[in-house]
């Protein structure tokens, strides 16, 4: 197909602009669609790719005294905070989730934001969300308390969503009558760039003075505003820089850094790697280095170079799904996403700096959340989170049977009493319906196993190591 049929693209654009789609928004996906039926499907072969083997490191670099509160006062966090958490079983935003000394993510978040302004001369340091529709009203709600968090921006800006394409080669919009909400999908984090200038706040932030936005997930607490690496990006004149981390195995299906033959760089996801491929995309020897998300802008280079309509090219993501994810036998569809993180491939001179892996502490399970509400972590009085020293630099694993963690209001009812001591702990293993007392301690590597069809309860104050 050489190109979209002007049936279905009227129909994308029209079901998008009656959802209340900005133009920009409007315009990105129509590239999108015209991208995909002209046989682009957003791979990037090993053939096309180089790894990545240096890149600054932002443990070297020190802070310019000098410079870094007028940075500061330049500077907007922003934080990706349209996650409901439906894997975990919540109905709300998945910010609001206590983590931490009875603290959500919000909480620390914003105590982090306060303190950092008040160790930098008040500086203005804006916190402003970038919200979906079903977690704008209670994030901004649990956001009143601590007063005028988005100095004179406003505290929020929304996510947009796009239509689900029917998979036959139409790419008409998908039509799902017994529940019109699933015709939609997410755009991927990538829908910043579209919202930002859709929603006028990019121009409202350039407006105000405003130089620099840190971007990062609102459930990656290890993902604080590091004046080191604001400094590094002034000093530099990058336009753009992401964060990577050394990949272990754990890391093998997220995105890694890689570059091309020209020299630019660029991120690869695994639903942009060809089935051939898999293996050079999990080996983590040859690409060194993944995407925490967490992404520093200048924001006028943004605005240079996303130009007049709005649309910045990215490279794009395309799933393939049923209209239902649950109905194997339902409509065939295409999604299209982008990732943040794809920017630094469409950004001349965009730039990656290595980052230790305690600034990546995304909560995805409740075994990360067990992890974090244990005493393995510390919060810290600047609201940052902290390997405990006695855990020798090695954080404990969590692995919690699914059937009995997975969701948020049987994790909690396991673990009623709190977190068992993970100090000592290596990994901590735990099958079949489970629950804990107060005052466990685990050391070394321990599975506890409850026997099909029964009910285990470890005593108050057992000691259990392996």
């Amino acid at each position: 197909m050489a190109a979209v049929s002007d049936e279905a693209k009227a129909a994308a654009i029209a079901k998008l602009e009656a959802d209340g789609a900005s133009a920009a928004t409007v315009g990105s996906f129509a590239g999108q669609m015209q991208r995909l039926a002209a046989g682009d499907q957003g791979m990037l072969p090993e053939s096309e790719l180089e790894p990545v083997s240096e890149l600054p490191d932002a443990e070297r670099l020190e802070v310019d005294a000098e410079a870094i509160a007028g940075l500061l006062d330049e500077t907007v966090v922003i934080k990706l905070n349209g996650g409901l958490g439906t894997s975990m079983g919540l109905a709300g935003p998945k910010s609001l989730l206590e983590v931490k000394d009875g603290l959500s993510f919000l909480d620390i978040t914003a105590r982090q934001i306060k303190v950092l302004r008040d160790q930098h001369g008040g500086a203005r340091l804006p916190l402003v969300l970038l919200n979906s529709f079903r977690t704008r009203e209670p994030s901004l709600a649990a956001l009143a308390g601590y007063g005028s968090l988005s100095a004179e921006l406003e505290a929020d800006f929304l996510q947009g969503r796009v239509p689900k394409l029917v998979d036959d080669g139409s790419l008409a919009p998908a039509a799902w009558p017994a529940d019109p909400e699933l015709e939609w999908s997410p755009p991927g984090h990538g829908d910043i760039y579209p919202s930002l200038v859709g929603s006028g706040t990019l121009a409202a932030m350039l407006a105000a003075g405003y130089r620099y936005a840190f971007v990062a997930n609102a459930d990656n607490l290890g993902a604080v505003l590091d004046p080191a690496i604001l400094c590094w990006m002034a000093a530099e004149q990058a336009p753009f820089a992401m964060e990577v981390a050394d990949r272990t195995a754990a890391d093998r299906k997220g995105g890694h850094l890689a570059r091309r033959g020209d020299g630019s760089l660029v991120l690869r996801e695994v639903a942009q790697t060809p089935e051939a491929d898999l293996g050079a995309f999990a080996d983590t020897e040859r690409h060194r280095f993944f995407n925490t998300n967490s992404i520093w802008l200048d924001l006028q280079a943004l605005a240079a170079a996303i130009g007049d309509d709005g649309v910045i090219d990215l490279p794009m993501i395309v799933n393939r799904k049923t209209v239902d994810p649950s109905d194997a036998a339902s409509t065939p569809v295409v999604q299209l996403e982008s990732a943040i993180g794809a920017a630094i491939a469409a950004i001349a001179g965009a730039r990656a700096i290595r980052v230790p892996r305690s600034r990546f502490l995304p909560v995805k399970t409740t075994d990360d959340l067990l992890v974090l509400r244990s005493d393995a972590y510390q919060l810290t009085a600047d609201g940052q989170l902290r390997l405990a020293p006695a855990c020798a630099g090695h954080a404990p694993l969590a692995e919690l049977d699914g059937g009995y963690f997975r969701l948020i209001d049987d994790f909690e009812a396991r673990f009623a009493q709190g977190a068992p001591s993970l100090l000592a702990a290596e990994r901590l293993t735990v099958n079949g319906d489970v629950s804990f007392g107060g005052g466990v301690k685990v050391s070394g590597v321990v599975t506890v196993e409850a026997a099909p069809g029964e009910k285990l309860r470890v005593d108050d104050g057992a000691a259990l190591s392996g």
